[in-house]
């Protein structure tokens, strides 16, 4: 860890309470960091910019986080687009201006890898952003994402912040959210196989053909990653800003697999024997999403847990939280 990001330094993490959020501020803590800024939906709605702003005047933290973001699979990208859109540029707007006017020396904003074209070559490059059509099931969330990256950049440009924005891939772990419609396919499937494994069902029902192929990354990894990008010497981080393409960087593992071998390895986890039933009236998404992960590769950092072991910490978190 560099001297850049001192242990009692203010540190707010926006979207503390999520999937991401939560794993960063863990991670933190373990890191020996106390001054961390965690406030709750109650005592903070970010879609709210008076509040937002002397918020920031109140507390000036001088490194952010901005995990904060209206998230979910395609069922719910596709029957609320207008929250995705609007909730997620109203946030990333605020705090992001906000970070700007308050002199914040840091800030990291988490994308997402559907920002990039449905059909560009595989691995996706950082470059590759705004080269061709979004993925129709989840476009008003990719542009929301696009918006945010665009502000940070723009911000960089017109007023020298230091805002860098990480692309994710599929992210999963302790904290997710399990609904069967609107989470994303990872605890989806978890869910699934358990119940149908308590309830002794023949079979599973899973959306779409099964031959998309995804990338996961365990949620600890990514706040791993995002903790390192933030306590980069600062050449080095200065370098990933001034990069032609644009600030920002992908976040992943580097390899993928289908969802059908997905779903095997989540029922060999959960201990599911039973059939998969695919619905195939459901819509796949994007065929394929594999990140390049090789700039941050070449800056030091890989991740550490495989999939299976990931899997395996995600059911028995979802296990403990059915009590």
């Amino acid at each position: 860890m560099s001297d850049i990001l001192a242990k009692n330094d203010c540190i707010f993490v926006a979207g503390a309470r999520g999937l991401v959020g939560s794993s960063i501020v863990r991670t933190l803590h373990a890191k020996g960091f106390k001054n961390i800024l965690v406030p709750t939906h109650t005592e903070l709605d970010l879609m709210d910019a008076e509040t937002v702003k002397l918020f920031f005047k109140r507390h000036q933290p001088r490194y952010v986080f901005l995990a904060a973001a209206k998230v979910g699979g395609i069922y719910a990208n596709n029957t609320y687009p207008a929250d995705f859109i609007f909730n997620n540029l109203s946030i990333q707007n605020n705090v992001i201006h906000e970070s700007w006017r308050q002199d914040v020396k840091r800030l990291i904003f988490l994308g997402s890898s559907c920002v990039y074209p449905r059909d560009c070559p595989q691995p996706i490059k950082e470059e590759y952003l705004m080269t061709g059509d979004l993925e129709r099931t989840n476009r008003p969330y990719a542009i929301a994402k696009i918006a945010g990256i665009e502000l940070c950049w723009a911000y960089n440009r017109q007023y020298g912040t230091q805002f860098l924005s990480a692309m994710p891939t599929n992210t999963y772990g302790s904290l997710d959210n399990f609904h069967l419609e609107n989470s994303h396919v990872m605890p989806a499937l978890i869910r699934k196989m358990h119940e149908a494994k308590i309830e002794n069902r023949s079979e599973v029902e899973i959306w779409g053909t099964g031959k998309p192929r995804r990338e996961f990354l365990y949620v600890d990894d990514l706040a791993e990653a995002c903790l390192f990008l933030m306590s980069l010497p600062e050449d080095q981080y200065v370098n990933l800003l001034k990069k032609q393409m644009g600030p920002w960087v992908n976040i992943g593992c580097g390899e993928d697999l289908t969802i059908a071998e997905l779903a095997e390895l989540v029922a060999e986890v959960v201990g599911y024997s039973g059939k998969f039933c695919w619905n195939v009236n459901q819509p796949d998404g994007t065929l394929r999403k594999l990140l390049d992960v090789s700039l941050l590769a070449s800056l030091g950092w890989k991740p550490q847990v495989n999939l299976k072991d990931g899997i395996q910490k995600a059911y028995a978190a979802y296990l403990a939280a059915l009590g």
